[in-house]
């Protein structure tokens, strides 16, 4: 058996000594907890050690595994540059991950290096494992904007490519919890950090990690999570093996979520093969919300789908639209997700079509082909997305942010000819400040330049 086991490992840098000079001790339980999970993994004796981190190089459409034949780095960016580690590379280990991830179809290599140094992703579980004496190569690769499954299917190919070569190895999943655990944290609190993870931490101590593969993806926007591909990645290189998960502490202390987890390897078990029960549940989950798509959604989806599949917009609209979509005038946005991450989104402000029916046809077309952040939808992507349609209101000047709420208006900032807008209840948006930043730079409206503000409400179709 290749697959040792994997440890799960939080990244805040306040835990070494050499950063947190002392603060370490308001989180004495997971620092107590690192070095018995390292202690742990210097028993199994890895000879390589594939280290998933979030703060590694991370694409959208692509599975970075570092190039070269090592690195190093250092916490020098925590104000402790003494603490400095350097790592070699398994270059023939990384070789035939790739070679697998291809075959698989999935999109992984090293090409786009940015940064070659090790991140504190990597370096602090590295720091805690070498002071307990595991100083083996290793693999570092980073995260994607694909879904679960993909991760998952990654993971797999890292096990097969582990058990290929003989090697002895240990994954290390790194990631922290929400970021949204206190008001008086760093990131504020949302209701969806406890509830992120109360249902992570259970399925650490349970080992059951299709719930990985299966969470909410708006839960885990709203959470601010920052390790969940990591630990979908080991989840699947720990597919079909028998573990005994062990979770070792989680804490929140200063407003993050820490959790370190052990998951030694004991046998096979061909039960916990979970990516065929994860596409069936992405399945289930498209056709439940597809099934309560209103003529408002209907249209935009039969708009897209029409345009992809046979190169041109609708020739006539459906028959049986509601006479408010086909005799009022409005502006509104269309709305794609995927894997519960956007994959375009293009509105009007204002009317520019004889009915809103015609507005959403348009820009349905637009926000799946004409979105510059995204490239065009595919017509094998079309069964995968999931749509929402915002008709909005008229906008109404207001004389303060005081008179603003994301959650419950939209927002528009102009300057000269220059507008930026962003839509109400985003996940992830909480905060006036937020929404009139993130309006600001999408209009491309500079820190100095004055402003003014519109807001207007929405009715959103989903």
């Amino acid at each position: 058996m290749s697959m040792l086991g994997a440890i799960l490992t939080p990244h805040p840098p306040v835990l070494l000594p050499e950063v947190g000079n002392g603060r370490e001790r308001e989180i004495s339980a997971t620092g107590d907890a690192m070095r018995a999970a390292a202690a742990e993994v210097a028993r199994w004796a890895p000879e390589v050690l594939i280290v998933a981190s979030p703060h590694t190089i991370l694409y959208g459409d692509y599975f970075h595994i570092a190039p070269g034949s090592g690195a190093a780095g250092s916490m020098a960016a925590f104000g402790a540059p003494q603490v400095r580690i350097e790592a070699r590379y398994d270059e023939a280990l990384r070789k035939e991950i790739i070679r697998r991830a291809e075959r698989a179809g999935l999109q992984a290599g090293t090409l786009g290096q940015r940064d070659p140094d090790l991140d504190h992703g990597v370096l602090i579980p590295l720091y805690f494992l070498r002071k307990a004496g595991v100083n083996c190569p290793i693999l570092r690769m980073g995260l994607s904007g694909f879904s679960a499954l993909d991760h998952y299917r990654l993971g797999q190919c890292v096990a097969e490519a582990v058990e290929a070569l003989g090697r002895r190895a240990v994954f290390v999943a790194s990631g922290d919890l929400s970021h949204k655990l206190k008001a008086d944290g760093p990131y504020g609190f949302a209701p969806e950090g406890p509830v992120f993870d109360k249902a992570v931490t259970k399925t650490m101590a349970s080992g059951n990690f299709l719930e990985f593969l299966t969470m909410d993806p708006s839960l885990c926007e709203r959470a601010a999570e920052c390790g969940l591909r990591s630990f979908q990645i080991m989840a699947g290189a720990l597919d079909g093996l028998a573990i005994q998960p062990r979770l070792l502490s989680h804490e929140g202390t200063f407003g993050v979520g820490y959790g370190v987890a052990l998951f030694p390897v004991t046998g096979h078990d061909d039960a916990r093969r979970y990516a065929a029960a994860c596409e069936q549940n992405r399945k289930e989950r498209l056709a439940a919300r597809r099934a309560k798509e209103d003529p408002w959604v209907r249209l935009a989806r039969l708009s897209l789908e029409t345009f992809v599949l046979q190169g041109h917009s609708l020739q006539a609209l459906p028959e049986d639209l509601p006479d408010e979509l086909t005799n009022q005038t409005a502006g509104a946005f269309v709305s794609l997700h995927k894997d519960g991450r956007l994959r375009g989104c293009i509105g009007t402000i204002s009317p520019t079509r004889e009915n809103i029916a015609m507005e959403i046809v348009q820009n349905a077309i637009s926000a799946g082909t004409r979105d510059p952040r995204f490239p065009p939808v595919r017509a094998g992507e079309l069964d995968e997305l999931e749509y929402s349609v915002d008709v909005l209101g008229k906008p109404e000047p207001v004389d303060s942010p005081a008179r603003l709420d994301p959650k419950q208006y939209g927002v528009i900032v102009s300057c000269g000819r220059k507008r930026g807008l962003l839509l109400p209840d985003l996940d992830g948006v909480d905060t006036v400040e937020q929404q009139l930043e993130i309006a600001r730079q999408k209009g491309r409206i500079g820190e100095d330049e004055p402003y003014t503000i519109q807001r207007f409400k929405v009715v959103r179709h989903a």
